[in-house]
């Protein structure tokens, strides 16, 4: 049984990591601000002996008295309308004050953590598939920049104390990851238009509809973080973490569609400045270093968020009544 620090722990993948970890028999200890985070995506743990909660925002200092073992980094606003919008100096601060932060942590318990970078490092790319030595394309003073950049600049910090601390790190990139514990208001485009088709509201598509993304069930995802998290020492990564199915957003609209049973009509709006037209992540280091790859298909998987929405909105709607 190792001690696990999950930062971000209340958020979509950080409560769906905690999960993992305590149904494998570890001691977790959640951390989070609850900042974008719910506490009701890890109610159930708070009773759990091998389970602990610490509300402490991550840009602030932290100390433990008890030895950790490992620290997961997810700690950071992911919601496009809250790094573009009121949340983005927050979300810069976030991503280089909390590095540091829990980088000084892991030194001092000598404990290998793990940061999860995004697939938001690439930019607009200019290469496709995406590949771990592609250095993107990334506009440095964008709206989207203080997520980009902020993710930029979190990995050279973990590979700097990795050279000159001796700090034991892995890095991952994540590309567009969906499942239960999504936020509906969270702004990304599964839970968007899932929630939309289900309230029979128009299903809103930003741009042509023809840009494309690769969408990885949360449990391929976070089977990823743990073998990476786990592999061997000196293997620091960047690597991909990602489903290499690519669909466009059109596409994934009108399955949403269909698998709901909505009479959603899809309506078009502008595209945001520096969104990506193209995403979609080669993982042949995955495959060979993790012997990892994902299983879950689109349609199985938006078979299980549909029916965690619903839940969810009739959940929302009765506690507005």
């Amino acid at each position: 049984m190792k001690t696990i620090l999950v930062t971000g722990g209340t958020g979509f993948l950080g409560s769906n990591l905690c999960h993992r970890l305590v149904n494998d028999g570890h001691k977790v200890i959640c951390m989070d601000n609850n900042y974008t985070g719910r506490m009701s995506n890890i109610n159930d743990l708070l009773s759990c002996d091998n389970f602990r909660f610490i509300k402490h925002d991550i840009c602030e200092t932290f100390s433990i008295d008890e030895h950790l073992d490992q620290i997961y980094n997810l700690a950071c606003p992911a919601s496009p309308p809250a790094y573009q919008g009121k949340h983005s100096i927050t979300t810069t601060k976030t991503c280089v004050f909390g590095a540091i932060n829990m980088l000084e942590l892991a030194k001092v318990h000598q404990a290998t953590i793990l940061q999860t970078s995004t697939s938001e490092v690439y930019g607009e790319p200019l290469m496709h598939p995406q590949v771990e030595s592609y250095r993107g394309n990334v506009n440095p003073i964008g709206i989207r920049a203080c997520y980009d950049e902020g993710k930029r600049c979190a990995e050279s910090l973990f590979f700097d104390y990795y050279r000159h601390e001796g700090v034991d790190i892995k890095v991952i990139r994540i590309f567009n990851t969906y499942g239960p514990n999504m936020d509906p208001h969270d702004g990304r485009v599964v839970s968007n238009f899932i929630c939309q088709a289900l309230k029979g509201e128009n299903i809103t598509i930003y741009g042509n509809g023809l840009q494309t993304r690769s969408f990885c069930y949360v449990d391929d995802l976070i089977e990823a973080m743990v073998r990476m998290m786990n592999s061997q020492k000196g293997f620091t990564g960047p690597v991909n973490t990602g489903n290499p199915g690519e669909f466009t957003i059109k596409e994934l609209a009108e399955k949403v569609v269909a698998q709901t049973g909505s009479l959603s009509k899809i309506v078009y709006k502008d595209l945001p400045a520096d969104d990506p037209t193209q995403r979609r992540p080669d993982i042949s280091l995955a495959k060979a270093k993790l012997d990892w790859e994902p299983h879950v298909c689109l349609d199985e998987g938006l078979k299980r968020t549909i029916e965690y929405f619903r839940k969810e909105i009739i959940q929302l709607s009765a506690a507005a009544e």
